[in-house]
């Protein structure tokens, strides 16, 4: 290139940007100077001082709460509130005006809508103010609800975002699961239970856009905005089983209004893992209306004394160190005490004694074995073999390895330690049978672990993960069994296992009233005196049980109790606990059909079906069409529970087998379903119902159903009690 034309171009790029950065120095001084948009002509004063920025929140959702089966517990639903503009001066949106023009029509359809008295909107909107809410019901409006406000295009009608925490099952562990609860600035925090305990999980985090608008309020095109998403909490998985739970709450209630108990408590959990699949207490509340009465968490905050239930832990103490032999005998009469110099209980005559322990109503027996003193759950057996088989102290030892006097510390829930009293002889002879001292459920839970498992004990936990909401595979906390001691060998775990069956299979045993059909049960009752100001007068009695299955080799332990004026016969009247046992014995497959279903003569030659056996897979939260036609290729009986569009509870279970012809149940409403005519089932078939819905059914005879107390084709809601006769 010649040096004239280089030098020509040179001095073209020097002028044009010397042009440019005239441009822009005219921009910046009209911007700074003289406040206008050069192009658009924008009177840009007003955004001076920064006060035309507008940052609009964008609410996170709160992590979901899910069941062990993938059931919603608790959930955060997208509301709206409604905001009435009534500042005239605000500026029209073409001809449309931006604020409320015709009060009293937009009263009358607010109103309407809302369920709200018309005088009442009207004072609303005719206030002296720019803006206005209609308080609580125009709050936390649903999708449904704001449409059809919009559909009506009433001017200076708007609404903002909220956030409401549902509960779709309402009581559900009440006590155990808590709630959250919306701030005045819109923000959820949980109040109680495991929404407090797990709030930094299930807390997310708001997201916000910022920008910039005029005087009117219209975004000015081409200035910046800066957005900031919204990230949702983390989901928590529990190890809670819907279905159990549902029959334990319908169980609790039941036995509430039979013996007008001032409280029922319970649950169940898997011996091997400590996994909790019920817990319960009566009354709770229901957490989308908390109106609640007992803050507390009954399982774990309440220590009680417990009574008979404590004494399988006198004989496991006196097997393991060596010294038990069941066929030896004490006298079942009354054991009177007096001390020695370590203020331990010493056996003498009633003339001589600080006092005399008795068994149950101070019924007497001859001299009963050591075994059968378990089986009748007698006092005066437990009290020889503490002070002349083993000693206080040594006793004392295994309750302390067993984990009661001491917090269990699972998931992080308060609970209580319970309270020892161990100094004088009358404090050691009532520790032997239950009394005197205080533990909580969660302690038995955890101590009959080892009783009805290896003699490892488990940690029990509610918890299963926790798991981040956009992907699931992403595991912020995975629970793990946590074996918490090994107080007696596997060889004494099996010795009291042996015993313990006879509480339930002898005809002497104090448990015989729960035997259920499914399985044989192995387990302890228990009654103990309510102390009120240090005495025992107040004439109120608290009844528990505590059962493992199957006996052979147990799987599950069940612990049930209820507070109440004494009845003598509670242990004989007590069919909420047994259905709720057979609840559990269903759930996990220990049912078995007893039925003779042998088909009745042919007099002419029938086709044949060829008996096939499969896998139930998981229908949980399919589509039903999907599992009707999965089940469908195995040519199963199919019945649909409810009126919903997915399945949150099957019958059989994934994993467990299911043949030709079978009826499988496919859940899709926790809280009503069509009654299906039953005339002619199986205990199996009725059981399939039972275990799907989780509803309280009472099954009376054997054979085939004869007759059901609900007609065929009624709906069933929660607290129905289905009554079912076979013959």
């Amino acid at each position: 290139m010649k040096r004239g034309k280089r030098n020509h171009t040179v001095r073209v790029i020097l002028t044009v940007t010397l042009a440019a950065m005239l441009v822009l120095a005219t921009d910046v001084f009209f911007v700074t100077i003289k406040k206008v948009h050069p192009r658009s002509q924008t009177d840009l004063s007003v955004y001076a001082d920064g006060s035309n920025m507008v940052t609009e929140v964008t609410k996170a959702m709160r992590g979901n709460i899910y069941d062990r089966n993938g059931s919603i517990v608790a959930q955060d639903s997208r509301t709206y509130n409604i905001v009435c503009i009534l500042y005239k001066g605000r500026p029209s949106i073409g001809d449309r005006p931006a604020y409320v023009q015709d009060k009293e029509k937009t009263a009358q359809i607010l109103s309407d809508i809302l369920k709200m008295d018309y005088t009442k909107v009207y004072d609303f909107l005719n206030q002296d103010k720019y803006q206005t809410e209609l308080g609580e019901p125009g709050r936390h409006l649903s999708k449904d609800t704001k449409e059809l406000i919009e559909s009506y295009n009433l001017p200076g009608i708007e609404f903002t975002d909220s956030i409401q925490r549902v509960y779709p099952m309402g009581t559900f562990a009440s006590n155990l699961i808590g709630f959250a609860q919306a701030d005045e600035d819109g923000q959820s925090y949980g109040r109680m239970g495991l929404e407090l305990y797990l709030n930094g999980y299930l807390t997310g985090k708001d997201g916000k856009r910022t920008y910039q608008v005029d005087k009117n309020g219209y975004v000015l095109p081409g200035m910046k905005e800066s957005i900031e998403p919204a990230v949702n909490g983390n989901n928590v998985y529990l190890t809670l089983d819907g279905g159990i739970q549902s029959t334990l709450e319908e169980c609790m209630k039941e036995t509430a209004e039979l013996y007008e108990a001032d409280r029922v408590w319970g649950g169940a959990m898997e011996i091997a893992t400590g996994k909790v699949v019920a817990w319960g207490q009566s009354p709770s509340f229901d957490l989308n209306t908390r109106e609640i009465t007992e803050f507390n968490n009954i399982g774990a905050q309440l220590p009680y004394e417990p009574g008979s239930t404590l004494k399988t832990f006198v004989w496991a103490a006196a097997i393991n160190e060596g010294k038990y032999n069941g066929n030896q005998t004490a006298s079942g009469d009354k054991y009177c005490f007096t001390g020695n110099a370590n203020n331990d209980p010493v056996r003498t005559y009633e003339g001589n004694a600080y006092g005399c322990i008795y068994n149950a109503h101070k019924y007497t027996y001859n001299n009963p074995s050591f075994d059968e003193g378990l089986w009748r759950s007698l006092n005066t057996i437990a009290a020889a073999i503490q002070n002349e088989v083993i000693t206080p102290s040594i006793h004392l030892d295994y309750l302390k390895k067993f984990g009661f006097f001491q917090k269990v510390k699972t998931d992080g829930l308060p609970e209580e330690a319970g309270k020892l009293n161990f100094t004088w002889p009358a404090e050691k002879v009532t520790l032997s049978y239950g009394q005197g001292s205080t533990v909580t459920m969660l302690q038995l839970m955890q101590a009959y672990s080892a009783i009805f498992g290896d003699g490892r004990m488990v940690k029990p936990y509610f918890v299963e993960s926790i798991r981040d909401s956009y992907d699931s595979t992403k595991v912020l906390y995975q629970a793990e069994t946590e074996y918490t001691g090994e107080p007696i060998t596997a060889e004494t775990a099996k010795k009291i296992q042996e015993i313990l069956y006879g509480v339930v299979n002898d005809e002497r045993g104090t448990a015989k009233a729960y035997r259920i059909p499914e399985c044989k049960l192995i387990g302890k009752t228990g009654t103990t005196q309510v102390a009120d100001s240090g005495t025992y007068s107040s004439g109120k009695t608290i009844t528990s049980l505590m059962i493992a299955m199957p006996a052979e080799n147990p799987q599950v332990l069940v612990y049930y109790a209820f507070e109440s004026a004494e009845v003598r016969s509670a242990h004989s009247y007590n069919d909420a606990a047994r259905t709720f046992l057979r609840k559990v014995a269903m759930t996990y497959g220990l049912s078995s059909d007893m039925d003779d279903e042998t088909a009745p003569e042919q007099d002419e030659p029938q086709e044949i079906t060829k008996i096939e056996t499969y896998e139930m897979p998981s229908l949980i939260n399919h589509s039903t069409e999907y599992a009707v036609s999965v089940l469908n290729d195995m040519q199963a009986d199919t019945m649909i529970l409810g009126e919903g569009t997915s399945v949150i509870e099957q019958f059989p279970k994934a994993g467990s087998s299911i043949v030709t012809g079978q009826r499988a149940f496919l859940l899709t409403d926790v809280n009503s379903f069509t009654m299906p005519d039953m005339t002619g089932w199986t205990r199996k078939d009725v059981t399939g119902l039972w275990a799907a819905t989780g509803f309280g059914f009472q099954l009376q005879g054997e054979g085939k159903v004869v007759s059901q107390n609900i007609p065929p084709g009624t709906i069933v809601t929660k607290g129905n009690a289905v009554i079912v006769r076979f013959e």
